[in-house]
């Protein structure tokens, strides 16, 4: 039997040798019981304990100690009348399908023993991929469907592809309630993960272990992620700090309510209701005092003792916003970037929440999703016209959005589809989304995609628009990798990953979202032509510089502007081409790329090479995939290249 002594003022379930400390932070409050559990699934605690205000308080950090407690042990919290609490802090609670019955487990924090890669930004390329959905598939064939581990058996296949860095969909234990209901009347699971119940603790979900009170997510996770560095891959976690599965007025107290309601949050006028940025019923108080803490703390666990090598922030705008919901420039955003340990990882924001878009305003440090070139490349492609002065920006790493206070091109994380919205497949076949299955009448979802089917919704027989599809897909990889900035691509994108026409696939855990290892055979044209794609930008220099491409018409431009005619771009507004001279002066090679989105054949002029040299097509995603970086294309003649309709084409010089 444990002995009970005073504790100390340290937040969480410190695990030492000689015992276990439990702390909490309650702000204003009177009553604090620890409760004691023996094993997972009892509905009622061995034993509880309630805190002395004058003995067990320091602040507002209430504190306990029970000698010769040992790790693994099982305890809830309830302050006052609320039902028993989750330890925000803890680093794992216990296995239980509904949440409002899970508990805390006391696990012993331990540095994670690999080096990080810290593979440059300029070499990156990031795969963003949710870990259950990867291998759930049984085509997948691995032991472990859906797991850690299951993950672990397919790292061949992404180093083979030539990522260098999973961007992992939020691991983070979380609610899986939606409220919806398929038409089945079956309830609808949030399988995303965007609704968090802590920021510590991995979830269960996806560890083969059935046991309720094993910590065995913690060591397969630790075992993923050192897999993933011994073959060269960094991992970048999905971070939800925007807001928790609280929700809003009448939510489920989970925690944070009951602890301190405004510390935590950030409420309207009256104290009562949430200000809602997130548009999740809550908007969690990152700038509080108690918010920096969690949320600085909760980083360095994940990056010291996990392993993880950056963090993608989920609607980052509300972590720059004040206790009254205001943007400013000082914030914990500033914090992170800024801190001795957490400024070397990689920092990645979701630049706009409910209340604005704010890219390019992340403080120095920061990279950002940058939904500008998103919007411009599937503009371009789909055959809009105005575009190409835009599309040239982006292109060039958006220095009209980036190039301030010593930010690079990196700043830029270049996208064409994420996890929100149409897959690239989807993208080329679905005029408008299809996501009656989510239970809300098709409301859902975003409604302006940019997307074009070339003939017909949804699935096709038809072989020439199947054709069409796989080429703008190539044409959407090849912009993707000859931009300045860090590329990022959806699991699945390279091997033609389809859901139905659904873009908000957050609740769908089936087959809909279900990486579908048969139809990547189908796709194989594609997943080769990504891995070439990425093999290219990996040897030249010119397409990962650390500064912006210049332009300026001189001898040493990085860049020299061309249309049909050499040095003649057409900036018209019913323009739907261009073409530019690159040169990686580390080779001593030249690049010729020219981007037709026009409906008809157009004929580029060629620039004249230096004596000696001569230009030979490198890739042209109108031709069959054996004629693509090939070594054996013997070298145009011609001074003019006929570039077929809604193409692209890579020439390279020797």
């Amino acid at each position: 039997m444990f002995s009970v002594d005073l504790g100390f003022p340290v937040l969480g379930a410190t695990v030492l040798e000689t015992g276990i400390n439990f702390g909490i932070y309650c702000k204003n409050k009177k009553n604090v019981t620890l409760n004691i559990y023996d094993f997972a699934h009892n509905t009622e605690p061995t034993f509880s304990l309630k805190l002395d205000e004058n003995l067990n308080k320091t602040g507002d950090i209430w504190h306990i100690f029970l000698r010769k407690a040992k790790e693994g042990l099982i305890y809830t919290w309830n302050i006052e009348d609320s039902p028993e609490l989750l330890d925000p802090y803890a680093l794992s609670y216990t296995n239980h399908k509904n949440c409002s019955k899970k508990k805390s487990i006391a696990v012993k924090q331990e540095l994670f023993k690999e080096r990080h890669l810290n593979t440059p930004l300029s070499e990156t390329i990031i795969y963003e991929v949710h870990v259950k959905l990867f291998t759930q598939n049984l085509n997948s064939y691995v032991k472990f469907p859906g797991k850690y581990k299951g993950f672990l058996e397919k790292i061949p296949y992404l180093k083979d592809l030539g990522i260098t860095a999973v961007e992992l969909l939020p691991i983070y234990e979380w609610d899986e309630y939606t409220g919806r209901f398929d038409g089945n009347n079956k309830p609808l699971e949030n399988i995303w993960g965007y609704n968090p119940i802590s920021f510590f603790a991995p979830t269960k979900k996806f560890a083969t272990s059935k046991n309720l009170d094993s910590i065995s997510e913690i060591i397969e996770l630790k075992e993923l992620i050192k897999e993933l560095h011994n073959n060269g891959i960094e991992v970048i976690l999905d971070v939800v700090y925007n807001h928790t599965a609280e929700s809003g007025v009448g939510g489920y107290l989970y925690n944070f309510k009951a602890m301190s309601n405004k510390d935590f949050y950030i409420l309207e006028d009256d104290g009562i209701n949430y200000k809602n940025y997130s548009g999740c019923g809550n908007t969690f108080n990152c700038n509080s005092v108690i918010g920096k803490d969690i949320i600085i703390n909760s980083l360095r666990y994940w990056y010291l003792d996990m392993g993880v090598d950056g963090f993608r922030f989920d609607l980052a705008p509300i972590l720059g916003r004040d206790e009254n919901g205001q943007w400013g420039a000082h914030s914990v955003l500033s914090d992170i970037a800024q801190d001795p340990i957490l400024s070397h990882c990689k920092l990645i924001s979701e630049s706009w929440d409910l209340g604005g878009y704010y890219v390019g305003d992340m403080p120095a440090g920061w990279s950002e999703w940058n939904g500008k070139y998103r919007d411009v490349v599937r503009k371009f492609i789909k055959g809009d016209f105005g575009q190409i002065p835009e599309l040239l920006k982006r292109i060039f790493g958006s220095p009209d959005i980036f190039k301030r206070d010593n930010r690079s091109p990196y700043s830029s994380i270049n996208f064409i589809s994420c996890h929100d919205g149409f897959t690239l497949y989807d993208l080329v076949s679905y005029n408008t989304k299809h996501n009656i299955s989510n239970g809300e009448n098709n409301r859902d979802g975003e409604n302006h995609n940019n997307s074009y089917n070339w003939g017909e919704e949804g699935e096709s027989k038809s072989l020439d628009i199947l054709s069409l599809r796989k080429k703008q897909i190539k044409n959407f990889f090849l912009i993707l990798m000859i931009s300045q900035g860090v590329p990022m691509f959806l699991m699945g994108d390279e091997c033609g990953r389809t859901q139905s026409g659904n873009n908000n696939a957050y609740c769908q855990d089936n087959e809909t979202t279900w990486f579908d290892w048969e139809r990547a055979k189908e796709f194989e044209d594609i997943r080769v032509f990504v891995k070439n794609m990425i093999n290219l930008r990996k040897n030249y220099s010119i397409f990962k510089k650390d500064t912006y491409w210049e332009c300026d018409g001189c001898k040493t431009s990085d860049v020299i502007l061309h249309g049909i005619k050499l040095n003649s771009p057409d900036f018209s507004y019913h323009s739907l081409s261009i073409a530019f001279e690159l040169k990686d002066i580390q080779t001593d090679t030249k690049f010729y790329i020219a981007l037709n989105s026009y409906f008809g054949d157009l004929q580029f002029e060629l620039p004249k090479l230096e004596k000696g040299k001569k230009w030979y097509p490198l890739v042209d995603t109108f031709k069959e995939d054996k004629e693509n970086f090939s070594t054996e294309t013997p070298p145009l003649e011609k001074n003019t290249y006929l570039v077929k309709s809604r193409s692209s084409i890579i020439l390279i010089s020797k």
